[in-house]
């Protein structure tokens, strides 16, 4: 494996950063050389700050997005840390229907979710079949549900909504399986009144939210701890921003927005945290 000097390290980690947001320490190194030590040989490169020089003078960007897709960690599964769907079915969505029917009880009720790091779709497909599931006929709501990546390879996965063995077992339990998926080839594919209600875009997290609209709950899990601590204070502000009044937030099991965001309140439901916006 071709080894980066400690000065190409530098270079290389400032870009990713400038490209995708991504901060790496220096205890990152063998990370950059393993995912990027293709890239090197496909592009006939010398070294990585040949791969780097390249990847800026290359107009049509497709060397700088192929760096995100290996850099990005994509590392997923379906109903990941069961807790926060357990939030979402028992608590979360049915709090919202009693809102949304109490202020107009003439219309469909109204919701709309974000999956704000969706990789190749198992969280944006697993809140989609908790709704449907809870809900039974989905046509009776106002649904809306968006998965944004970085990634231009995973969101290609994740709008296709197809899936090998591998994928499939990680997570998905069989009965979910039969009900919501429909074999194709020797893969699994999700059904279309699933994947009706989802959509998909790139996004940089880092850039500005101009253009989503407004939600009732962001899922925006374990991709916060690749940005610096303000990095994060800035996304979680404009999260913020384009939530609703009341709405929900929901991060990973390990991170608090203690000193990151005093516009979130945590709230507890059983053993699970979630975050609210203050009135």
């Amino acid at each position: 494996m071709k080894k980066i000097t400690p000065d190409e390290f530098q270079i290389i980690i400032k870009y990713i950063h400038d490209i995708s947001g991504i901060f790496l320490d220096q205890s990152k190194a063998y990370l950059l050389e393993t995912r990027l030590e293709s890239l090197v040989k496909e592009n006939g490169c010398s070294s990585y700050s040949d791969l780097y020089r390249k990847a800026k003078a290359d107009a049509s960007k497709v060397i700088e997005r192929k760096i995100i897709d290996a850099i990005s960690t994509n590392e997923t599964l379906f109903f990941r840390d069961s807790s926060p769907f357990d939030v979402l079915q028992h608590k979360i969505i049915p709090d919202l229907i009693d809102l949304r029917t109490a202020k107009s009880p003439f219309l469909p009720p109204q919701i709309r979710i974000w999956s704000a790091a969706c990789s190749t779709g198992q969280e944006v497909y697993s809140i989609a079949i908790v709704l449907k599931e809870l809900l039974t006929d989905l046509k009776k709501y106002n649904l809306k549900l968006l998965g944004t990546d970085i990634s231009d390879a995973a969101i290609a996965q994740a709008s296709y909504g197809s899936y090998n063995k591998f994928e499939i077992e990680r997570g998905l339990q069989a009965d979910k399986l039969s009900q919501h998926f429909s074999r194709n080839g020797d893969n699994w594919k999700i059904k279309d009144d699933i994947r009706a209600i989802v959509s998909f875009r790139k996004l940089n997290l880092l850039l500005p939210l101009n253009g989503l609209g407004k939600f009732d709950i962001v899922f925006c899990r374990n991709v916060a701890i690749y940005f610096t601590i303000e990095d994060r204070k800035k996304l979680f502000n404009k999260i913020a921003d384009i939530l609703e009044p009341g709405g929900y937030l929901i991060i990973g099991s390990t991170e608090s927005l203690t000193d990151i965001c005093p516009r979130f309140e945590p709230k507890r439901y059983i053993k699970s945290i979630f975050y609210q916006l203050k009135e």
